[in-house]
């Protein structure tokens, strides 16, 4: 699905309210209905519920839901601040029909505010402001925020967190953002919440579906995608009866060295187990008897080297070539991968000890054939680019040096985004903290290296890969828990992870 910018959203709405047709109103009832549910299905009606509603449309969702809890015996005690913009036609609206229900709680701010009592067992609702905040909190607000975090209530944000900027938050001021424990957004996720430093703020997420024009979504143009296992499977190629192996692909793997093949151990497996007809590992001399007798399937080709790589001569035969995994940072190495990179015009996938290198001579980066991938984690990529404060401007530089560049770079994270040179980015929706693991990174290598060999085009094999890789960790996750699976794991269920997305297209 498309993300799409705060400043769009008002745009989606009047489209949807022009075109279906429906009133702001009722499009609002849409929204307040669905976040009452989420309700509903998780709190009983004795819970002591606040809830603090702004003057603009969040505030209007906040009210339409404290009337909508009331309809189903919930007992909200709620609050309307309207200390100096008048409240919003629809807000206004919901505010007559709450009051009008008996036993309702309710009290208009117009000027001092002094706030309810809260208690840890409270469910607070948070309708204060919502994407169309475009400026920090400050004074009451401010206040508030602070006063509810200062609690262990369960909160619960409509939309966005308030106080919280839909994409850069470089500016804020985090101690004036309300921190929920759920935040219950519409049709799309906000930019801002697959920023690592925003967790804290949205706690889960859940996107609600309220009926947006599809025309509106299809047509209005945005960079930034989610992709959910139903976007990825569309990727997925049918193999041929009569495929053979050579038609499937052969991929190189320059991986391993001296104290680290399980490395490149994870990385052929994965490698195969993405569907590639042929892998060949180049490592040094001592990972022979390793790959042989751990990945039976795999070619092997020595390096002249005993411990690590060395030199190589490519021959064009190869489909793909990924490297890094256990690399090493031997001086040699630095040399030898200087060397390869001319000898090969297609994309490389670079990861690992391969981007280190790179970072130590950044010369490199303009040597890479076009739309060769990089994955590297936070870590290697400021090695790579510079430091970055946030996730968000980390993704912003991604994308000035991807375009730069003429490189596709996978940026992975929670929700690892793959970065294309044409400006579009696509944030992975699959995947657990589970995953933090020692060679998740390598498995991922393999995959996407895998894919390439098999004739995906670059963009096509990296949010592909991405998506089975976190696919399954998912899956592995589901059965074995999220403490307990190794890069291993993720691996051995790659299949199963392939076999749910075909199953999609069925």
């Amino acid at each position: 699905m498309k993300i799409f910018l705060s400043s769009i959203s008002k745009k989606l709405d009047a489209y949807t309210i022009e075109h279906e047709p429906i009133s702001s109103f009722d499009l609002m009832e849409r929204a307040a209905s669905a976040v009452t549910f989420e309700i509903i299905s998780r709190w009983k009606r004795n819970v002591p519920i606040i809830v603090f509603a702004g003057p603009g449309n969040n505030g209007g969702d906040a009210l339409a839901i404290s009337r909508m809890l009331m309809e189903e015996g919930y007992k909200p005690e709620v609050y309307l601040f309207n200390t100096s913009d008048k409240p919003s036609p629809d807000c206004q609206k919901n505010k007559q029909r709450l009051i009008a229900l008996p036993e309702c709680r309710f009290t208009e701010i117009t000027n001092q505010f002094i706030p309810p009592k809260l208690t840890d067992d409270m469910l607070i609702i948070d309708g204060l402001f919502g994407s169309g905040l475009n400026s920090p909190l400050t004074s009451g607000y401010a206040a508030l925020a602070q006063l509810i975090n200062s609690y262990n209530a369960t909160v619960i944000s409509i939309d966005l967190p308030s106080g919280l900027f839909g994409e850069d938050n470089r500016a804020n001021n985090p101690r004036n953002i309300i921190e929920a424990d759920y935040t219950f957004t519409f049709q799309y996720p906000k930019l801002s919440f697959l920023m690592a430093e925003n967790e804290r703020f949205t706690g889960q997420w859940k996107v609600l579906d309220i009926g947006l024009h599809p025309e509106a979504l299809a047509q209005t143009p945005s960079p930034y995608y989610f992709i959910e296992p139903e976007d990825a499977a569309r990727l997925l190629k049918k193999r041929r009866k009569f495929a053979s192996k050579r038609e499937l692909g052969h991929a190189l793997l320059i991986a391993g060295s001296y104290g680290m093949m399980g490395a490149a151990v994870l990385a052929t497996k994965a490698c195969l187990h993405t569907g590639t007809g042929l892998v060949t590992v180049h490592t040094p001399r001592c990972g022979y008897p390793v790959i042989q007798s751990t990945v039976p399937e795999a070619l092997f080709n020595a390096d002249k080297n005993d411990l690590h790589f060395s030199s190589l001569h490519i021959q064009q035969r190869y489909n793909a070539i990924g490297i890094g995994p256990g690399l090493g940072r031997h001086i040699e190495t630095a040399s030898a991968f200087k060397a390869l990179i001319p000898q090969y015009n297609r994309p490389y996938v670079v990861d690992a000890d391969a981007l280190n290198l790179i970072s130590e001579s950044p010369e490199m980066l303009d040597s890479l054939p076009p739309y060769s991938i990089l994955t590297p984690h936070a870590g290697e990529f400021d090695r790579l680019f510079g430091k970055s404060e946030t996730s968000y401007e980390r993704v912003i530089k991604a994308k000035s040096e991807a375009k730069k560049r003429n490189l596709i770079i996978v940026l992975k994270g929670a929700y690892t985004a793959t970065v294309l040179p044409k400006g579009d980015i696509y944030f992975n929706a699959t995947g657990n903290a589970g995953m933090a693991t020692a060679g998740s990174g390598d498995v991922l290598t393999g995959i996407i290296t895998g894919l390439l060999a098999q004739g995906y085009l670059p963009a096509e094999a990296a949010v592909l890969g991405v998506c089975l890789h976190g696919l399954a960790g998912d899956l592995a996750a589901a059965e074995l828990s999220e403490a307990y699976i190794t890069a291993g794991d993720i691996v051995a269920y790659l299949g199963k992870a392939r076999l749910k997305l075909e199953r999609l297209l069925a």
